[in-house]
């Protein structure tokens, strides 16, 4: 064999290797979005992608490096979700609320994702585990930038606390608002409609309003 066809078959290789990779997380996007995280087995994700179960280690060498890889898909709708809303015109106030409003809305949206994302208790989110995700941008490189953005914006609204705590307790409100919708309390503890049913935009824009004055103080008027 010369050593232009050598080249080219590894090359070829390599183009396989890694369209293999990306129809592994695309059948694991897949399944999230339809059956929730607890689908995600990988025995699953290999019989649909159509190889071995043994198929996806070539590739993630552990489950939770194929659920980071499943994940980073999501916080990177996500990013940019927020960066459309992110660089609109107008007061600080007025693109926090947009960005709140794009962080709750995915959330609603995308509800196996959005639930896989925060679960740092199974993805290789931080430290020595990382370097499973050495071949691709890792998990923290994902998500500590959406963090940032949120505390920059929260930093031009002023207020008596540091940023980075303002914006956190912002985003537990914005979470636990999202997650407790999605489960269905919200809409009982305050006689919207029921769990499943078409989020009340009305509503949701109210309690994102009401997180907003409850950590940066109402509008002044």
């Amino acid at each position: 064999m010369t050593s232009a066809n050598s080249a080219s078959d590894a090359s070829s290789d390599t183009s396989s290797d890694t369209s293999l990779r990306e129809r592994l997380i695309d059948v694991g996007v897949d399944l999230v979005t339809t059956d929730g995280p607890a689908a995600l087995g990988l025995r699953e994700i290999a019989r649909r992608a159509g190889v071995s179960h043994g198929a996806p280690r070539r590739y993630f060498p552990t489950h939770r490096a194929l659920l980071s890889a499943i994940a980073r898909r999501g916080f990177a709708e996500l990013g940019e979700r927020i960066a459309d809303v992110a660089g609109a015109a107008g007061p600080p106030r007025e693109q926090l609320a947009a960005l709140a409003r794009a962080y709750v809305g995915f959330a609603l949206e995308r509800r196996g994702m959005f639930e896989l994302m925060f679960r740092h208790d199974l993805l290789n989110s931080e430290g020595e585990h990382e370097e499973e995700a050495a071949d691709g941008p890792r998990l923290r490189e994902s998500t500590v930038p959406l963090f940032g953005m949120l505390v920059e914006r929260v930093a031009r609204c002023g207020g008596s606390e540091p940023a980075g705590v303002t914006a956190a307790a912002l985003w537990a409100n914005l979470h636990g608002i999202a997650q407790l919708w999605r489960w269905g309390s919200l809409q009982l503890a305050m006689g919207g409609p029921a769990a499943g049913g078409a989020p009340d935009a009305e509503l949701l824009d109210r309690l994102v309003a009401a997180a907003l004055d409850a950590h940066l103080g109402p509008v002044a008027r």
